[in-house]
């Protein structure tokens, strides 16, 4: 063979400058994707310069994850190479999305040590629509209030704020939807939260729910700011600064007619910010915020505590 062309090649020459195994050129061009330019007279195939360049193409191809029945439609000039990228590019996107999904329940599962029903839960969750997504919530503040006369404005600002995952979500933001999905639907939860919605009835049927719920809109941020500035100084909530706390917010709640000083005012109005305490309800809001993106929602668990220990005085 040493009178041969110096522009043709064997399959083993072709394996030496490509790196590929003899056995998947072989399988090329068994397929059709890589024809013999010429055969020897015992049979060899031989390749020329040409089927080189074009051994690289296929090559490229796959490594890029592009299938056979493709490839062979791309070198015969079926479709364009751009096509055939852009709808490679559409199922990559597709498949990096589902392994993300994956991940996001894997990490779930070793950070829980989760039983092989709570996986399979969880699987489910992730693989959920965005649509899917938002009728769970709808659902789960229907049930909230399902039966109760409540400010049916405040409910609604809670049943308007949904979990909106982007296109590209970070496996954070997946994680967080697993959690916040697993919480509203805890029967243990769904419990405290309706409890919450009955007492909030209470409270519009005795006529105390406008004004407190007013003052805490306007003052919840001061009065936590004040808190964490007491807790950071190392003040108790019976010290100077807890006292003072407790005056502006019994001065600010209070409704007509009633003292400020009073000490029933001031438990009703402890008691009131206890029932809404549960840290699983700042869970609620710290995951879905994570979800959309927004701002990190600080723990506030001390500062709660302390103004509530602050109006029992």
């Amino acid at each position: 063979m040493t009178d041969m062309p110096a522009t043709v090649f064997t399959i083993g020459e072709l394996s030496r400058r490509t790196g590929l195994p003899v056995k998947t050129i072989r399988f090329y061009s068994d397929e059709g994707l890589l024809p013999p330019t010429q055969r020897t007279g015992a049979g060899y195939r031989l390749y020329d310069a040409h089927a080189l360049a074009r051994l690289e193409l296929v090559r490229t191809l796959r490594e890029l994850g592009v299938g056979l029945p493709e490839v062979s439609r791309a070198l015969a000039r079926e479709t364009t190479v751009r096509d055939l990228a852009a709808s490679h590019v559409d199922a990559l996107d597709e498949q990096i999305r589902r392994l993300r999904l994956r991940r996001a329940v894997l990490r779930a599962v070793l950070k829980r040590d989760s039983e092989l029903e709570e996986v399979k839960l969880m699987n489910q969750l992730a693989q959920m629509s965005d649509e899917e997504r938002r009728r769970l919530v709808e659902e789960f503040w229907t049930e909230m209030i399902a039966g109760l006369d409540v400010d049916q404005e405040f409910y609604a600002r809670m049943q308007s704020a949904k979990p909106d995952l982007p296109d590209d979500p970070s496996p954070e933001q997946l994680e967080a939807w697993i959690e916040f999905a697993e919480l509203i639907q805890d029967p243990g939860f769904r419990q405290a939260i309706r409890a919450m919605s009955e007492r909030h009835q209470q409270a519009r049927e005795a006529g105390e729910y406008e004004q407190p719920s007013k003052a805490m809109r306007e003052n919840w941020e001061t009065w936590m700011t004040a808190a964490r500035t007491a807790l950071d100084a190392g003040h108790a909530p019976n010290s100077p600064a807890g006292r003072e706390l407790a005056d502006a917010i019994a001065t600010a709640s209070a409704q007509p007619g009633q003292d400020p000083a009073d000490r029933t005012v001031r438990t009703a109005l402890a008691d009131s910010f206890a029932g809404g305490a549960d840290p699983r309800a700042e869970r609620y809001w710290q995951l879905l915020g994570t979800i959309n993106g927004w701002p990190a929602i600080p723990n506030r668990q001390d500062e709660v505590q302390f103004l509530i220990s602050a109006l029992r005085g």
